[in-house]
């Protein structure tokens, strides 16, 4: 459907320039949803590494704890995990993926501690594997809430990225290509009419010399 103008050469003119920056920016958001889409696959593999991984060492250091409180009894894991161990930082931050400010979260283990805040006299070896298994973890689930943010954020600017495409492909380049035909040809009627005229006036004006 063409966009309702006056066909004049300024009209046409215009509408020639409105192209011009469409198809650029057309372009332009076509190659930045590409890269988008090129790392958000980064972050998809990077995320199901990070799942596959945790739900493996997850499932071992549970495991562990379920042994643990067999031979111990849950009363006294609960009792020797009651004192903190090591201490450490979360440090938040951002960086820009295709102007999308993403987060980040640094992890800094504080020197100093223990990884098993508790006397062995009364714990299993299957308890200090838990626990060491988890403080493993720890870094790696953190990872992984950065990752799975980051994914979360690229694939929501990745859709709106992809609706401004589709709207410039579809509606308002054709609309625009539409117009610009519909005012050339009416030019070219008007010029054409114009001539006709003047064929006119000239036939008329070498009859009346003639009489």
């Amino acid at each position: 459907m063409a966009i309702r103008v006056n066909p004049t050469r300024m009209e046409l003119t215009r509408l020639k320039k409105r192209l011009k920056t469409a198809t650029r920016g057309h372009k332009l958001l076509k190659d930045k949803r590409d890269e988008m889409v090129r790392r958000f696959m980064g972050y998809i593999r990077r995320n199901k590494e990070l799942r596959e991984e945790i739900e493996e060492q997850l499932g071992a250091a549970m495991g562990r704890f379920a042994i643990a409180g067999a031979r111990m009894g849950e009363a006294a894991v609960t009792e020797a995990l009651l004192c903190p161990a090591r201490e450490a930082t979360i440090e938040l931050g951002k960086q820009n993926i295709m102007n999308v400010d993403v987060p980040t979260i640094k992890y800094t283990a504080i020197e100093g501690g223990t990884d098993l805040p508790y006397g062995f006299a009364f714990t299993s070896g299957e308890l200090d594997g838990a626990v060491l298994d988890m403080a493993a973890l720890l870094p790696l689930l953190i990872e992984l809430a950065e990752v799975e943010k980051t994914c979360n954020m690229l694939a929501d600017e990745i859709e709106k990225t992809r609706r401004r495409v589709n709207a410039l492909e579809h509606v308002m380049i054709p609309e625009m290509l539409e117009t610009i035909k519909y005012i050339t040809m009416k030019l070219e009627d008007n010029e054409r009419g114009n001539i006709t005229r003047l064929m006119k006036v000239k036939e008329m004006m070498v009859s009346e010399n003639q009489n």
